[in-house]
């Protein structure tokens, strides 16, 4: 006789897992792709929906092909009880993830075998091609989409320019755009035309986006009017910039924007012309358009380049009361301001202010400080701020070090000079061609440095520093006033292999040395080596003869045999 309990005990139910993303996602990463046995899948066939499906392939992202495994499987699991099928959202999902792996081929095989091959998606493909640097396979696509769409292909035009525009291949966008427009196949939209604006805008052309511009075939948006009156004013063409904000005003579809506005007072800014741009900002608030920190920092940079500090200050306390914290950059115009009127004091005190109200400036605040140092000849104040700056954790910029070397030079303190260079890799900035250049070119003009200089040009080189005719020169010239014959000659033979060419004045040091010392021939030849390598004209040969015979004591023939 049966127990009463067993059938209680027979056999457990076990529901099916919930399908969230993750859980699918852990799953299919340790299943191979190769391998068609969904069993592992088949629990969550009748829960499919396209927004599971959307998230799993992006929680794959670094595996696509297990995503295409999985994508491949959702489309028609078996069985499928709801009737799924992939949404466009999944196919967009799906290619994305395989064009960002290069996989071109099978996003394309996949698209076309599903029937879902469209301008859009192949506007995908030329823009992964674009990214890859592939210009001639971005065009290609383009082809194949204008024929496959029957011209119906505006998606895949646009991205083509716009990948075209990116890398500054804008004569060639302009060619297929003229091209478009004279098969009448394509059919522009206001994307199509802001795109050349922008190309031809970005690369200076402004009377070319202006042409685009008056011959669109559909109204501008917002974005065309901002990207023109953009380029306009970045060429300084305030006047034809007015007159497309005019045509701005006039829109039915449009109206001016903050970024309109800012565009048009930081142009005028830059021009110069600040009271335009105070009235464009009356202008701007009349009509209810409010300025924000982009616009009072082009006013305040403006008005602080015209010498007109004081009236950036009053700007920034209006700026305060609106609501807007004034931040680094704020504030950079206002340090470059007090040095512009030749307010130095004005200018440390209010760097020290930003940091006491528990601002960080920047390399550009602290560099506009330094730079003032240099030009009032206190390099030591400018020393000390570079090493504040390193103490407060930001890199001083190498463009600061080099005003620094140029004073320290012209003041004679070559031993600061010296052990500043050396220290600049610990405090962040590695030494360029024109840091050594200055240094060296500074020492050499001193007597009984050249050993320091010697060690300076072999840290030079091994930073991947080559010395250029103009150090060249200045190394003969140290060498020969330090009585070294022998390097000064070692010099003009590496420079005459590398085909630089030695000035009148280090030529006339040189020969000088060397005939004190007893070096005629040595003299001649190097002349004869000058005149048979280096690009020097017959003018210069006749110069260099005059400068031997002064030391020869000889009359020669000084014209060109």
């Amino acid at each position: 006789m049966a127990l009463p309990f067993r059938k209680a005990i027979s056999k457990p139910h076990f529901p099916a897992p919930i399908p969230n993303p993750s859980l699918i996602t852990s799953i299919l990463q340790n299943l191979n792709p190769q391998n068609s046995d969904y069993e592992a899948l088949k629990h969550f066939s009748s829960h499919l929906t396209p927004n599971i499906v959307i998230n799993v392939i992006k929680n794959l992202t670094n595996h696509p092909h297990h995503a295409l495994y999985f994508f491949n499987w959702a489309s028609n699991p078996k069985p499928n009880p709801n009737n799924y099928s992939h949404t466009s959202s999944c196919y967009t999902a799906i290619t994305d993830l395989l064009l960002s792996h290069s996989l071109f081929s099978t996003a394309h095989s996949l698209l076309l075998h599903s029937n879902k091959l469209s301008d859009f998606h192949i506007s995908k493909f030329i823009n992964a091609l674009g990214h890859r640097g592939d210009i001639r396979g971005a065009i290609h696509w383009f082809h194949k989409a204008k024929t496959f769409s029957s011209g119906d292909c505006v998606f895949s035009l646009n991205t083509l320019l716009g990948v075209l525009v990116k890398v500054n291949r804008v004569n060639l966008a302009k060619a297929i755009y003229d091209l478009v427009l004279a098969e009448a196949v394509v059919e522009p939209d206001v994307y199509t035309y802001t795109t050349m604006i922008r190309g031809f805008c970005k690369v200076g052309l402004v009377e070319n986006a202006m042409k685009v511009f008056d011959e669109m075939r559909c109204e501008p948006n917002m974005v065309t009017y901002n990207t023109l009156i953009h380029g306009l004013c970045k060429k300084g063409d305030m006047e034809s910039a007015k007159r497309v904000f005019d045509r701005l005003e006039g829109s039915k579809s449009c109206e001016p924007d903050v970024v309109t506005f800012t565009t048009l007072i930081d142009g005028y800014c830059k021009k110069g012309d600040c009271q335009e741009a105070l009235n464009c900002l009356k202008v701007m608030v009349d009509g209810g358009c409010s300025p924000n920190v982009v616009t009072y920092n082009a006013l305040i940079e403006g008005l602080c380049l015209s010498g007109n500090v004081d009236e950036a200050k009053r700007m920034m306390t209006r700026m305060r009361l609106n609501g807007f914290k004034d931040n680094v950059t704020t504030n950079t115009s206002i340090l470059k301001g007090f040095c512009i009127v030749g307010k130095s004091d004005e200018a440390v005190k209010h760097l020290k202010e930003m940091v006491s109200r528990g601002m960080k400036p920047d390399v550009k605040a602290y560099s506009v400080v330094v730079n003032e140092y240099c030009k009032i000849r206190k390099p030591s104040e400018a020393v000390s701020l570079l090493r504040e700056m390193v103490a407060r954790g930001t890199k001083p910029s190498v463009s600061s070090f080099n005003a620094v070397f140029r004073v320290l030079v012209d003041e004679g303190k070559l031993g600061e000079m010296v052990i500043l260079l050396k220290q600049m890799p610990r405090m962040g900035c590695m030494p360029n061609f024109v840091s050594y250049s200055i240094v060296i070119c500074g020492l050499c003009k001193v007597k009984d440095m050249m050993e320091q200089v010697d060690e300076l040009v072999g840290n030079m080189l091994r930073n991947g520093h080559n010395l250029d005719a103009t150090m060249y020169n200045c190394l003969v010239g140290g060498y020969c006033d330090d009585g070294d014959e022998e390097m000064a000659l070692k010099t003009v033979y590496d420079m005459i292999n590398k085909n630089f060419v030695i000035n009148q004045d280090t030529f006339c040091t040189f020969v000088k040395e060397l005939y004190a010392k007893g070096k005629a021939k040595e003299v001649e030849t190097v002349f004869e080596e000058i005149c048979r390598k280096c690009p020097v004209s017959d003018a210069d040969k006749n110069d260099y003869r005059l400068v031997l015979c002064q030391f020869s004591g000889r009359v020669e023939e000084t014209e060109e045999h």
